[in-house]
């Protein structure tokens, strides 16, 4: 085993003064001690944006940023949930009782799904309560699944409390599903790298059934993270929403046209299998069945032989029921190419040709073009911060996460990275923070790290 550089003993340290922090904070709030530690990532996604809930792998890595709370089970049922950021208020409830509201996605909204998510699972009920503690160092709202990774950990929180045992993969299932109860139609890419990483190694993240194979990402590059400090909650708006619902219509379409039985089909990649083709041949065949045209809900009920009433109560969430134009044929253009990309960025990572580093940057800058003009999740600012970061030596960038704000992830030569975080701060940082400094937070060069555990000591 190699010596631990100064590097890793700086963080260990630093981690261990957080935890110290935490338990000190807990024990000022509650008045006793934490029994119990847990811990989940955030993720940064590599490659395969808005593919996952069409069933399409996804290729994310953990960041080393996390959600991090400390427990202590109690007697009596109630849940009692504290943050040490005082802008996020204190929260308590009957833990028999839980209420879900989906119209304020509020902070511990995320925490009562996984809370939610075990206790459905197991069918429990007569539950006693927790005191919780919640510190978190994913930046908010910025693409980084900060809010995924509460619900993992509010979901291990649940089951170490209850003296209960699942796998990670049945663990990520139950809290992908779990998360819905927020309102939004999310895949299950965040909540699977949250509990399925390793350090040191990016995943491959398949699903039905779900499994995570480990990729190798190339010595010579580093992953970049740059935040536009554009916020975005996806379960704020009806965008992410929207987006879930075309593919799902271009899915229905598309089956349609093969004279599939498109009423059971939901997503893109069951389309691909009942066909039996190849992901090239379904860009053809999109190109074939589907028009660049908005679709309106009428043409879509024409299309599918099904009454408006019908279409609003069997297709469209609450908060799609007013969208009047669908673009069926961008977004499943951009998932089945998306899809490819993702497969090709990890033969060449098996491969490892000598130009490994370009040939990834290419795909990541096809990947955000894709996400751009095809599913419109980006933004002026995230275009920008991709442009910048490719002008100061990024061989690829692109948008992560849901976009509309949030973070880019450059890859970035080792031996250009000082001059490279230099530049991009004063391209695009300093014009925020009048000549400063960015936060650490905003601007950070990543490796791959490990999944959600718990532990019993600070």
């Amino acid at each position: 085993m190699a010596a631990e550089g100064p590097a890793t003993r700086q963080v260990q340290v630093a981690a261990h003064l957080r935890l110290l922090k935490l338990k000190e904070m807990f024990n000022s709030k509650f008045g006793s001690i934490p029994k119990f530690y847990v811990r989940a990532p955030g993720r940064v996604n590599i490659i395969g944006e808005h593919i996952d809930y069409c069933g399409y792998s996804v290729l994310p890595m953990a960041v080393e940023q996390d959600m991090l709370i400390a427990v202590e089970p109690v007697t009596t049922p109630t849940l009692q949930l504290a943050n040490t950021n005082p802008i996020y208020l204190d929260f308590s409830a009957c833990a028999n009782n839980i209420q879900i509201d989906q119209t304020k996605p509020l902070w511990h909204n995320y925490f009562l799904c996984g809370f939610k998510g075990i206790q459905e699972h197991f069918g429990l009920s007569n539950l006693t309560g927790m005191n919780c503690l919640v510190d978190g160092n994913i930046p908010p709202n910025s693409g980084l699944s900060s809010s995924s990774a509460l619900v993992c950990c509010a979901g291990l929180v649940t089951l170490t409390a209850l003296g209960m045992s699942l796998s990670k993969v049945e663990l990520a299932e139950i809290c992908a599903k779990s998360e819905r109860y927020i309102g939004t139609q999310g895949g299950g890419m965040d909540q699977s790298i949250s509990f399925l990483a390793e350090e040191g190694t990016a995943k491959l993240i398949e699903f039905s059934p779900l499994r995570a194979t480990d990729v190798k990402l190339p010595s010579g590059a580093v992953f970049v993270i740059a935040n536009s400090r554009v916020e975005m909650n996806k379960a704020a708006t009806s965008h992410f929403n929207i987006r879930v619902t075309e593919c799902r219509l271009a899915a229905k379409l598309l089956a349609k046209q093969k004279n599939l039985r498109w009423d059971t089909i939901l997503r893109l990649e069951e389309v691909q299998a009942k066909l039996g083709v190849s992901l090239e041949e379904m860009l053809m065949i999109v190109e074939d069945a589907l028009h660049p045209a908005a679709y309106s809900p009428e043409e879509i009920c024409r299309c599918l032989g099904m009454s408006l009433e019908e279409f609003r109560t069997q297709i469209l969430s609450p908060n799609t029921q007013d969208v009047l134009s669908f673009k069926l044929y961008q977004r499943a253009k951009h998932v089945y190419s998306e899809a490819a990309r993702v497969l090709q960025f990890k033969k060449i990572c098996e491969e490892a040709p000598d130009n490994i580093v370009q040939l990834l940057g290419e795909l990541m800058n096809q990947s955000h073009v894709s996400c751009r003009d095809m599913y419109e999740c980006s933004c002026p600012e995230l275009d920008q911060l991709v442009d910048i970061c490719r002008k100061f030596g990024a061989q690829g960038s692109r948008l992560t996460g849901a976009g509309w704000g949030g973070c880019t992830v450059s890859l970035v030569p080792a031996e250009k990275l000082s001059s490279f975080l230099a530049n991009v701060q004063e391209a695009y940082y300093q014009r925020i923070d009048g000549g400063s400094a960015p936060e650490k937070q905003s601007l950070f060069a990543t490796k791959p790290g490990g999944g959600a555990l718990v532990f019993l000591e600070a």
